[in-house]
Order: structure tokens, then C-alpha cells, then sequence
């Protein structure tokens, strides 16, 4: 023991020592992708949704350089409503302990740590991927090769639509990791139900993605994530015609102010809150709710 073993929170333990389902949850979305103060209300209801389903929510994040899997409400408090709270990637996790740092983790970051922790379904809102004009930047999120090598189940509502979202699907096709409809056989953009790429496969029920897991589990041919993409139905995604237009207006205006790299989305995403007057906020909101509402019926159907 060194002092830097995952610790896990009670209700966590107690799930993990009896066999109960678990989903695992990020805490970026709490510390940078929500507003406050309902950033922490949020928190709170998506970890009811989990429970409301019959599993146990486990949001993953660093306090005190402590990495823990299971927050307590203290905790997600901290990182909901503290200041100096960083975003960490995998890169980031050792170095963030060793230094003592308040941290949140990415998509990335929250996969790792869940199969670290044999947690083996994790719900977010959408996936990072290759931006526009990556064959410049060479801009592309750690998200996937994060996921081309960590045996997660990650529910999401597809990549965000501001990425380049035909790159993405390539560069996940290439890394080896499954992508699956979950009713549909489109890819969602985020916002959108239909980010306008068609998908191979296509499930109707929790349990059939269940399958999926112990099949992969008991192939052990990959190590690889299995993707299940989860649109919003049609009547609650952002109106397709204001999304085009604010993201036309987003691309000019940070092309103009020479935003680059890690600012990139978090420029982008605050542009659509504005400038939607907070419709796509609403969205971002929705997403997570019925993302994490499957993840945990796909725990407990993997679980029987």
C-alpha cells in the first residue's frame, strides 16, 4: 500500500462487496459542463435516477488528491461548488494525486478508473472525438483511444455535434470499439437525434446490450469499449435549424478570437447556452438523465 489505492465510497463498497449493479459517473459535467448552482442539483438527480432503477451510482472524482470512486454528497459538493477544481484525464490522475489536487474526471478518465474499479457500465452525456479541422490540428479528444483499450459500456447520446462527427466514427471503427443503437440505427449528434451517419447494429432492450457485455466478456478477443449510442426522441432535441445556425455563427466567432485546443469545446458549448438562451443547456440536461436511467438498467440486466 502507497497511499494511492482507489478508495471507495460506502455505498459503493457495500455494492461492490455484494454483487449489486453499479454506474459508474463522471464529475466533469458536474465541476465544468453545468451551471451553478444547479450543477449540484443536477448531481443529485442523476444519481437518484441510477438509484430509482435499481443500481448503485458511483461518481468518480479526486479530493485532496484522494481518487475515489463514489462520492458522498460532501464531496460531490466540493467539486460541484469549489473554484480551483481541475479536469483530468488519465494523463492527468498521477500526477494530480501526487500533488494533492481537487479534480474532475473526462469520459476518459471515468472509463479508466471504472475498469480499474471492475465497474463495467459508466453513463455521460456525449463522447469526445475528432474536431474540425483536425487533419491540421491533430486536434482529437482522449476519449478514444481511452475507449480502444478499456472494457466499459458507455451509454452516451452519441459525440457532440460540433465535432467532426464522420471522423469520429471512422477513428472509433479503426480503434476497434463497438458502437450500438440503442433503437436506433442512426448516430445521434448530442442535440440531435440524428447526427445524419447510419449505424450496423441496433438493440431494442437493456438486456440485449447485456448480452453484448458478457459476450465480449466471454470472448475475450477485445478490450475494447462497447459504445451504445442513446438519442433524445425527435420532439426533445435542439430545433435542427436553430443548431445549424448558432453553430455556423460559433465556427466564425472562434475562428475569429483564435481559440484553439482544450479551449475549443468549452468555447463552443458556451456559445450554444447563450446564444440558444439556454435551450441546448436543457438538452445537455435531458441527455444525461435518461442516459444514466439506461446505464443503470443495463447494470442490473448485466447483473442477473
Amino acid at each position: 500500500m502507497n497511499g494511492f489505492e482507489i478508495r471507495y465510497g460506502p455505498e459503493v463498497d457495500a455494492a461492490r462487496r455484494s454483487g449489486a449493479p453499479i454506474v459508474a459517473l463522471e464529475s466533469t459535467i458536474i465541476s465544468h459542463g453545468l451551471p451553478r448552482p444547479d450543477n449540484l442539483r443536477i448531481a443529485r438527480e442523476i444519481e437518484d435516477t441510477v438509484r430509482a432503477q435499481g443500481a448503485v451510482p458511483a461518481t468518480i472524482g479526486m479530493v485532496d488528491g484522494e481518487l475515489i470512486v463514489g462520492l458522498d454528497d460532501a464531496q460531490l459538493t466540493r467539486l460541484a461548488t469549489s473554484d480551483d477544481v481541475v479536469k483530468l484525464s488519465v494523463r492527468d490522475l498521477a500526477i494530480a494525486a501526487a500533488t494533492g489536487a481537487n479534480g474532475a474526471t473526462t469520459v476518459a478518465s471515468t472509463s479508466a478508473v471504472a475498469a480499474a474499479a471492475r465497474i463495467e457500465v459508466f453513463a455521460t452525456g456525449g463522447l469526445g472525438g475528432v474536431h474540425r479541422l483536425a487533419s491540421e490540428s491533430f486536434d482529437e479528444s482522449a476519449d478514444l483511444v481511452t475507449l480502444a483499450r478499456t472494457p466499459v459500456c458507455v451509454v452516451s447520446a452519441g459525440v457532440k455535434s460540433i465535432l467532426d462527427v464522420g471522423a469520429t466514427l471512422e477513428r472509433l471503427e479503426t480503434l476497434g470499439v463497438g458502437v450500438l443503437g440503442y433503437r436506433t440505427k442512426r448516430f445521434p449528434g448530442f442535440y440531435l437525434s440524428d447526427s445524419g451517419f447510419p449505424l450496423d447494429w441496433s438493440v431494442d432492450s437493456p438486456e440485449q446490450v447485456a448480452r453484448a457485455i458478457h459476450a465480449r466478456r466471454g470472448h475475450r478477443a477485445s478490450q475494447g469499449a462497447l459504445v451504445v449510442a442513446n438519442p433524445l426522441p425527435v420532439s426533445e432535441q435542439l430545433d435542427p435549424a436553430l443548431h445549424d445556425q448558432v453553430l455556423t455563427e460559433a465556427l466564425h466567432e472562434m475562428k475569429l478570437h483564435g481559440v484553439t485546443g482544450k479551449g475549443v469545446t468549452p468555447f463552443l458549448l458556451a456559445y450554444f447556452h447563450e446564444h440558444t438562451l439556454g435551450a441546448s443547456l436543457d438538452v445537455n440536461i435531458r441527455i444525461i438523465l435518461r442516459n444514466s436511467e439506461l446505464a443503470a438498467q443495463i447494470a442490473v440486466a448485466a447483473g442477473r
